[in-house]
């Protein structure tokens, strides 16, 4: 992903529709608040009903209360966010679960905390994913463009202890990631999945606690960084049309 400095002028994406899961906290709250930022009108998904609502008050947002591990949550979440925005223009799969915590050597690993891990971070993208199809290549046939972003980690592609559960999970991603974008890029809807490096997020702090936080990168320079992706990636006409 290439990086942007902050002090440039952002982009604008007024009226570009966008949902992002694990939106109240990390990472997913700080795309939450880019994106408002930038004019784009934002359903964000998570688990805690408060939360939820707090989030998407403050932020301006359609808040939908969800679990994308539970696949009963699916359809009724996909129908909220496209009947919230009128559509789908981006999906970011952001919702990720760690694993075993405290990490874990793959020996050590319990089956469950394995399995979570793979049905929070693949199974849950692809099932998202699978049910707002329609509404992106809706979005495609418009000619504003379509953009699956998923959100990877460097343990997709490098393999460190007690990472096994996360790690595997994320290079099954990404790499489903990539077979979507064969699969759908011509009809006009792409698929990337980017790592957006090591953050000062409560889910690195719960995977390494004594790792110092100023090592670490802001979630919001993260989220700047990912927007401008999302720039890239849509239309330049999509892009310039919502400008102010």
């Amino acid at each position: 992903m290439q990086t942007q400095r902050q002090s440039e002028t952002p982009r604008h994406l007024h009226g570009v529709r966008v949902a992002i899961t694990g939106g109240t906290s990390g990472l997913g709250l700080a795309l939450v608040r880019e994106l408002t930022k930038r004019g784009a009108q934002v359903a964000l998904i998570a688990r805690t009903p408060a939360r939820v609502a707090a989030v998407a008050v403050e932020e301006s947002a359609h808040g939908i209360v969800g679990d994308v591990s539970n696949k009963h949550d699916i359809h009724r979440m996909a129908l909220q966010v496209t009947g919230r925005l009128g559509g789908l223009d981006v999906l970011i799969n952001n919702a990720s679960d760690l694993g075993p915590v405290p990490l874990a050597v793959l020996g050590d690993t319990q089956c469950e905390d394995f399995e979570r891990a793979l049905v929070t971070n693949v199974l849950g993208p692809f099932r998202l994913t699978k049910a707002l199809l329609g509404s992106l290549a809706a979005a495609a046939r418009e000619g504003k463009g379509a953009l699956v972003l998923n959100i990877s980690s460097d343990a997709a592609v490098n393999a460190y202890p007690q990472w096994g559960a996360y790690g595997a999970s994320k290079a099954a991603l990404a790499h489903m990631t990539r077979v979507w974008n064969e699969e759908l890029s011509s009809q006009g809807v792409r698929f990337i999945a980017l790592d957006p490096g090591d953050m000062d997020t409560p889910m690195h702090a719960a995977a390494l606690p004594d790792a110092d936080p100023s090592t670490l990168k802001p979630p919001a320079q993260s989220a700047y960084e990912l927007a401008e992706t999302i720039c890239d990636l849509l239309p330049a006409r999509t892009v310039l049309r919502y400008a102010s």
